[in-house]
């Protein structure tokens, strides 16, 4: 691929990202809804948490997912179709080597674990039966997942993210399902598992079908090819686990420490936050691979160019979005859940999470995905570790002195703000060659700037005397909406040069001239 074509690739994978997001959030509002209102507070706050524990199946990956997608994206480039059959054909074997020993051994102590959660009496061996299910089905899906890592490994994105639309549809349907016709808590769990598993063997026949020179085979299991390219992937897992300790220590912490059914109220607050956080990461997703190719090809500047603009683009996306659920919450808390009088720990565990998730975006996401493939993993391994353990440590420590669940979202707040700003910025501005001021006054003041209207707009809705502002979902929609497309109006004009502008309207110009040609002819 040529640069161009590599911007290319990246503009179509990130709106189709945003896209499948989008979409994912619009369903994902009401599937939330539908199961905070349908199941009881001890089986909603358990089914957070089996999907915690899904996330914490990620540290069996031991870091080969990265190196999957990294190798795919170097070796194609080269077609060095032998070497790519062995090293997939190790990472998929021992996938399912370490997806078998996980799964035994949380079946052997699924009944600690369930004590662990302070599940009550009366649910405690129905429940342990559903996590031994649950475990059986992430078992399955594991060795599986690395296939849409290949597909982005292969610049393949808008694929990925077409096959996680259908699934976000799928499962939004299976829950539905669930609800109005009262089915049991278990088959809940089965269909959402079903949902994971199908799209990933799809994403593996598409991926193999786009390398016929590639094949997996246990013959082709190599301690060598998986020992090589471990020296890669022991950083990368390290840095997972870091970002797993960070992100996912949440409900862990609060069912070990408050009780699995204090994870209901956590959730009610931190889920814009979460939503928030997968619209914004498009960018950063999407550079990840790009990062790779531009590595392998030696392409420095165009690394830093990516760098520098993928910085920029995603403040610019996440900011009006970050205000916009700054300023009506309370309101986004009532539409998400039906609970007409939001408590006060709802209310700052929203804005606390949803501030961690914005400050990722300024300083982490692009910066962090882009150097982990581009030769910098050794050292963001470091940074990594050492900012999960502070996080891990506080969160502890400030919930067992707060005796809230507002003390876990602190404990995540504090560690990102001071690595990011402290560490992790002063990073990205050297290799992007510039000053800290000089980066900062690029990526990050163009978007402020642009939001300044939004920002004086939504103060004067919510100081006017004539009516509750966001009193009503009606209220929180329509003043949303305003607010909202002065946002845009404000990053289109302030917030985008005068070149960017001229971009986008040739490129969605000639798309739109195109697409009515033929009915003119």
């Amino acid at each position: 691929m040529t640069r161009d074509q590599v911007k290319k690739n990246v503009v179509r994978s990130t709106v189709s990202g945003y896209v499948r997001i989008l979409a994912r959030m619009v369903l994902g509002l009401v599937t939330f809804r539908l199961l905070y209102q349908g199941l009881s507070a001890e089986q909603f706050g358990f089914w957070s948490l089996l999907w915690a524990i899904f996330g914490y199946g990620i540290l069996l990956d031991f870091g080969f997912g990265y190196a999957a997608q990294k190798k795919v994206a170097e070796l194609s480039v080269k077609q060095q179709w032998d070497e790519l059959s062995r090293v997939l054909s190790s990472i998929v074997g021992f996938y399912f080597l370490a997806a078998a020993v996980a799964v035994l051994l949380g079946i052997v102590f699924s009944g600690t674990l369930i004590d662990l959660f302070k599940v009550s009496p009366e649910n405690r061996e129905s429940f342990r039966y559903i996590m031994m299910v649950f475990l059986a089905g992430i078992g399955l899906a594991f060795p599986l997942g690395v296939f849409p890592e290949i597909l982005q490994g292969q610049q393949r994105l808008v694929l990925a993210n077409n096959l996680a639309l259908v699934t976000n549809v799928t499962n939004f349907f299976c829950v539905g399902m669930v609800v109005w016709f009262k089915w049991s808590f278990l088959t809940l769990v089965v269909l959402a598992l079903t949902c994971v598993v199908v799209p990933y063997f799809a994403a593996a026949w598409l991926a193999l079908k786009h390398m016929p020179g590639v094949r997996l085979s246990p013959s082709l299991f190599s301690k060598q090819a998986l020992l090589h390219t471990g020296k890669f992937s022991v950083y990368a897992y390290l840095n997972m686990l870091g970002n797993v300790l960070r992100n996912k220590a949440d409900q862990p912490v609060i069912s070990s420490i408050l009780g699995v059914a204090a994870i209901t109220p956590y959730q009610a607050g931190g889920k814009i936050g979460e939503m928030f956080g997968q619209l914004t990461k498009q960018i950063a997703d999407v550079l990840s691979p790009t990062a790779a190719h531009l590595h392998a090809k030696g392409d420095h500047a165009g690394l830093r160019e990516m760098l520098v603009g993928g910085m920029r683009f995603s403040i610019l996306a996440a900011t009006p979005l970050y205000l916009l659920c700054v300023f009506y919450m309370e309101g986004l808390i009532r539409l998400l859940t039906g609970e007409k009088s939001p408590t006060n720990e709802m209310f700052w565990v929203g804005q606390l999470l949803l501030l961690w998730y914005y400050s990722l975006v300024l300083t982490h996401w692009v910066f962090k995905r882009m150097f982990l493939m581009a030769g910098q993993e050794k050292r963001m391994m470091k940074q990594g570790v050492a900012e999960a353990l502070v996080n891990l440590a506080l969160s502890i420590g400030l919930t067992i002195w707060m005796r809230s669940i507002v003390g876990v979202a602190l404990g995540s707040l504090i560690p990102t703000v001071l690595f990011g700003w402290g560490v992790l910025w002063g990073w990205a501005a050297k290799e992007a060659q510039l000053s800290r001021m000089a980066l900062f006054r690029q990526v990050v003041v163009p978007a402020w700037k642009g939001c300044l209207p939004m920002i004086l707009l939504a103060l004067g809705f919510h100081f006017q005397p004539w009516w509750p502002s966001g009193g009503n979902a009606f209220l929180v929609l329509a003043e949303g909406s305003i607010v909202g497309l002065v946002g845009l109006v404000g990053i289109w004009r302030w917030g985008l040069t005068p070149p960017d502008r001229e971009k986008v309207t040739q490129k969605f110009g000639g798309r739109f001239r195109r697409s009515v040609a033929p009915a003119k002819a």
